[in-house]
């Protein structure tokens, strides 16, 4: 990973770091994922999202992980949560809380879950693969459109905390920042949003017919590098009188 300055945390309130610490989100996503095999909570696609039906303590859990958002539904004692593909396939394919519904009909394997997202979004195995791969470090990940972006990241829930990260994702068929005036506009937007900007590059090699399978996740690796603007002013000799501002990394998370 190629590590520049990064900006630090910006909580939102006073008190608010101490609350992330107390409140780990890799306890919550556990808490969620034994309510949900509890109850055999299942969803049906609907178009590129998934549908989620669950109880009201359930859809407080959800939130409170950063799961899909909530759908305004007349039915009471039941809420509707609205999932990304990444989204619902993390909970059915890494998590294995939950069951998938299309036209009526139970999924019953991870492979025919994983051909309709893909039939759907060619590029879903790398955009899921990078999803997984910050997810599975605890990083909450959101939708990063209005900043051009693919996802946004949190080291904690977004009521406690600014995003850090906004983040582009690569592959060898990706045509974005293949020149410098690319990089540079990305990096220019990101700061003036005070975000650093982290790209992840799926790598590897899988045969077009080992797409049709979930284990092909297990032939891509992921290479972190994220990127900011050089300062002169930061990064004179003198760090006596301009101290540089803290680093901190994408792994820089410990038990958040």
């Amino acid at each position: 990973m190629i590590l520049l300055h990064s900006m630090a945390p910006r909580w939102k309130r006073k008190g608010a770091e101490a609350k992330a610490l107390a409140e780990p989100i890799s306890y919550s996503v556990s808490e969620l994922q034994l309510s949900l095999v509890k109850t055999e909570t299942s969803g049906s696609f609907s178009s590129c999202n998934v549908l989620l039906a669950v109880e009201p303590e359930q859809a407080e859990l959800l939130n409170l992980c950063c799961f899909g958002r909530l759908v305004l539904s007349a039915e009471k004692g039941k809420n509707w949560i609205q999932l990304s593909f990444e989204e619902a396939f993390y909970l059915l394919y890494t998590l294995k809380c939950i069951k998938i519904y299309l036209q009526g009909r139970c999924l019953e394997n991870e492979v025919d879950t994983w051909m309709y997202m893909r039939s759907k979004r060619p590029n879903f195995p790398i955009f899921f693969k990078a999803y997984s791969h910050l997810r599975s470090k605890n990083w909450i990940l959101k939708s990063g459109l209005q900043y051009g972006v693919d996802f946004v990241a949190y080291r904690h829930h977004p009521s406690l905390v600014h995003s850090e990260y906004s983040v582009l994702v690569q592959s060898s068929e990706s045509n974005r920042l293949r020149v410098w005036s690319d990089v540079h506009c990305a990096v220019r937007l990101s700061g003036s949003v005070a975000k650093t900007l982290l790209t992840l590059h799926v790598c590897g090699n899988s045969y077009k017919e080992d797409l049709n399978l979930p284990l092909c996740l297990d032939n891509y690796t992921v290479e972190e590098y994220s990127f900011c603007r050089w300062s002169p002013e930061l990064s004179r000799e003198d760090e006596t009188t301009n101290p540089k501002p803290n680093a901190t990394t994408v792994n820089d998370l410990k038990s958040l």
